[in-house]
């Protein structure tokens, strides 16, 4: 009872995987010389082939994960403490303070026991799992199958679990831009192309209203290891037909991923330009346009990113979402009871992590 596929459709390249297998695509590499292919950003051209057999997934645009920070929040903060914004540059920075700010907040209301407000959170803990391990050089899924009994996890797990369990970060079934909205969070990594949904003003619980401002800082890394992020998006692809109409889509292709058409729609969705020009020299020019001031911030940091960092492509193999959203459900699920197990057992904190950490291995 479904339509007939269009001509032209978006989709993620594990998705494309599917008509590609069943000879439904059209291979981009017939109408696409190597020349042209050499403006695109190669790891954004990269994602959509698949192995040797072609490339099936043009990229359009693309997104990154960025670090969001309320900045006038964290200001009062920093204000009051040791912490910097240099302090978030690594994950055990962020980590840190989130404990610190924690306790800061809960000061702030001695009469209320444990009323401390939470400080960070990730809108994917897979995609930050495994730029963890991408940026040790390593992979998070070997064989198809999570490699968590590793060293560089270990090290991540003992970051993370105790800072949950003190309170200072977030583990929420929403996205992070919902919590920031009523001042529960100050910082968190998510999409480049989640801009949009941050506010410009906080709605607390007693339903007063305050005007922030924003910063958009360059992905955390783990201390000592390399500038790495995960590469996101999905991407154009074409349905086998008759020459005339798949020559007349790449056309189209071409001229939407121009420079001059994509600058103009990336920078009105919070998305990135896929050519090497736009990137270099549309970009910038095209930022002095920008009005918003979070997708000014958003674009700023990309365009950073895009020089210092290396952009790492998630594996696309049938039963990947099955094994990250299951990762996912198994590693919230643990770290919401750890925050209660703490305070019911406050001296025990080594042990209940390691107890957890063998409980998601298993």
């Amino acid at each position: 009872g479904a339509p007939e596929i269009p001509d032209l459709f978006t989709a993620y390249p594990k998705t494309a995987l599917h008509f590609q297998e069943k000879a439904m695509l059209v291979n981009f590499d017939d109408y696409f010389t190597e020349e042209e292919l050499s403006k695109y950003v190669p790891s954004f051209v990269q994602e959509g082939r698949f192995g040797d057999n072609g490339l099936y997934v043009f990229p359009f645009a693309k997104s990154t994960e960025i670090l969001f920070l309320n900045k006038t929040l964290f200001d009062r903060f920093s204000a009051e403490s040791d912490i910097t914004m240099e302090d978030l540059a690594t994950i055990e920075g962020i980590v840190q303070t989130s404990v610190k700010y924690y306790e800061w907040t809960d000061a702030k209301t001695p009469d209320i026991e444990d009323d401390g407000k939470m400080f960070f959170t990730a809108d994917s803990w897979l995609n930050l799992t495994q730029s963890v391990f991408e940026q040790h050089g390593e992979e998070l899924f070997v064989n198809d199958t999570l490699n968590l009994e590793q060293d560089t996890y270990t090290r991540f797990w003992n970051l993370l679990y105790p800072a949950v369990a003190k309170g200072g970060i977030a583990i929420y079934d929403g996205y992070s831009s919902d919590l920031s909205k009523t001042g529960d969070l100050v910082c968190s990594i998510g999409s480049t192309a989640g801009i949009i949904f941050y506010a410009d003003t906080i709605t607390y619980s007693d339903n007063t209203v305050e005007e922030v401002e924003y910063d958009i800082l360059p992905y955390p890394i783990m201390s000592g290891e390399k500038k790495i992020a995960i590469q996101r998006g999905n991407g154009l692809c074409v349905t086998k037909s008759t020459k005339a109409k798949e020559y007349a889509a790449s056309v189209f292709i071409k001229w939407f991923t121009n420079s001059a058409q994509n600058i103009r729609f990336i920078s009105s969705t919070g998305y990135l330009p896929v050519t090497k020009d736009a990137f270099q020299n549309q970009l910038p020019n095209e930022m002095n346009q920008v009005t918003d001031s979070k997708v000014k911030a958003m674009l700023t940091a990309s365009i950073n990113m895009y020089k210092e960092y290396a952009f790492f492509i998630p594996p696309t193999f049938e039963q990947f979402d099955t094994i990250g959203k299951e990762y996912e459900t198994n590693l919230k699920a643990l770290l919401q009871e750890a925050q209660e197990a703490y305070r019911n057992d406050e001296t025990n904190l080594d042990q209940l992590s390691e107890a957890a950490l063998k409980s998601l291995i298993k």
